[in-house]
């Protein structure tokens, strides 16, 4: 069985909350993040098995609008774990937050990854997302990061917000590039009915404009050396997120925190998106155990995300059964959905816009 390498942490709490945001988030009442801390350290306590984590990501909510003494508790309660010695140890946080103390503080307690949720500097989409973004704010943040010695830095991008033009997109990848991160995360808009434009039923954009959008995303990151290695994601030579390759791989993880999910010994189980649940001690909401079919079809849907796909030898030597004999991958080969080449399974680059349909036809 393998080892588990990597752990996800959940820091619900946010200044203020995006009107597309369905991840579990609550606005920052000092109040509660100390009870929180402790039932995060309880919670850790109970379940963690020592293993050394070579990959840490601290998501949210917004992490980094925790104050000093509670990123030090929160710090204490990390030592916890054994790390292994070149660790990916990623920060969320908002631009708005980043200040030398803190950031200094993150850095020599060995954060060596931020993802900033910058999302777009386009004022109408800013306003439209309830954010605030500035160009200039961003580029003397950035100056601040590399001072302090950060060299692994993500930022977000959003696209296909109502009315969003080819003009406007172009734009702001423009300004996103000025500020040479090592990797962009990619999000089209996704409504969500618990979100406030969920709730003011704004319609998605339509099908053919976001794939046109997606397109200049990605000729334009690739033009500038960006690697497309994921649906999503993209990076600069050795700048993939190695924390969410353990995803994308099928592989074991842990998660803590409200709203967190884990993958622990072939069980998948979801922590209560309820803080005062959790501040109850009642963390985990839900739990299944994975049956090897399972685990086979998860292997597909998430391995085909990678644009490199899925290796026929890795799948064999997980589950001793031959991919190909297991879904109809040599139909979709022949129709042109699917590429085998060097051993490698994997979506045909032309076609990952509808990856999903072609995933409903292999299961």
């Amino acid at each position: 069985m393998e080892k588990i390498k990597a752990v996800y942490i959940h820091i619900p709490f946010c200044n203020s909350i995006c009107s597309y945001c369905d991840f579990c988030k609550v606005v920052y009442n000092h109040e509660w993040v100390e009870p929180y801390l402790k039932r995060l350290e309880e919670e850790i306590d109970n379940s963690y098995m020592g293993e050394e984590i070579e990959t840490l990501y601290i998501g949210g909510g917004t992490p980094s609008c925790l104050n000093s003494s509670e990123l030090e508790h929160l710090f204490q309660i990390l030592a916890k774990f054994r790390k292994a010695h070149d660790i990916e140890f990623t920060f969320e946080c908002n631009l708005n937050d980043i200040e030398e103390e803190k950031f200094t503080f993150l850095y020599n307690h060995g954060v060596n990854r931020l993802s900033i949720g910058i999302e777009s500097f386009d004022k109408e989409k800013l306003e439209f997302m309830k954010r605030e973004s500035d160009f200039k704010d961003a580029q003397k943040k950035m100056a601040l990061l590399r001072k302090i010695g950060f060299s692994n830095i993500n930022v977000d991008l959003m696209y296909a917000i109502p009315n969003e033009t080819v003009k406007v997109l172009k734009k702001d990848l423009k300004k996103f590039l000025r500020l040479k991160p090592e990797h962009i995360s990619t999000y089209s808009l996704i409504i969500e009915k618990n979100t406030l434009v969920g709730l003011n039923k704004i319609k998605p954009i339509e099908e053919e404009r976001d794939f046109k959008l997606y397109e200049i995303i990605c000729k334009t990151l690739k033009k500038k050396g960006y690697i497309h290695y994921e649906v999503s994601n993209f990076a600069k030579k050795g700048f993939a997120s190695r924390h969410n390759l353990t995803y994308w791989d099928n592989s074991e993880y842990y998660g803590f925190g409200v709203g967190a999910s884990g993958f622990v010994e072939a069980i998948r189980y979801e922590n209560t998106k309820s803080l005062t649940e959790y501040l109850k001690g009642n963390f985990v909401s839900s739990k299944s155990l994975m049956s090897k079919v399972d685990n086979m079809e998860n292997e597909l849907i998430l391995g085909l995300r990678k644009l490199e796909g899925i290796s026929l030898e890795k799948f064999f030597d997980k589950f001793e059964e031959n991919m190909q004999n297991i879904f109809p991958i040599k139909p979709l080969v022949k129709s042109g959905d699917l590429i085998y080449k060097d051993g490698y399974i994997y979506i045909n680059p032309k076609k990952l816009y509808v990856m999903n349909e072609i995933l409903l036809k292999l299961i």
